[in-house]
């Protein structure tokens, strides 16, 4: 995939920030210049916004191809130098899973939350 950038101000780029081009809370327009694009590749964008108003941010993948274009996109507290940090993880199994019920059972996680 590409590496970051702003979002391009070219006439199919802003057709396709249009299926996300107003914050989910509070309604406010978003600027398309100021959306980031975190990657792309063959016609697929990852790209977060943050909201002028509310502070909120959202990150959409933004597919366009020959039959039409889709978004997939959900509200986030993330930054987005968070998004790539956590995207460039390592991935929960099942073991991280199991672990993390018996910590919480035995009241580990309560006693980290505590100091």
């Amino acid at each position: 995939m590409q590496n970051r950038g702003k979002y391009h101000n070219s006439q199919s780029s802003l057709e396709n920030l249009h299926l996300i081009s107003y914050c989910p809370l509070c309604n406010t327009h978003y600027n398309p210049s100021e959306a980031d694009i975190l990657e792309q590749e063959d016609g697929a964008h990852l790209i977060h916004v943050s909201c002028s108003k509310c502070s909120s941010s959202i990150v959409a993948v933004i597919i366009s191809s020959g039959i039409g274009i889709s978004s997939v996109g959900l509200i986030t507290d993330l930054s987005a130098d968070d998004v790539l940090y956590f995207k460039s993880g390592s991935r929960v199994n099942e073991d991280d899973v199991i672990d993390a019920v018996k910590s919480v059972s035995k009241g580990e996680l309560i006693k980290l939350l505590n100091e």
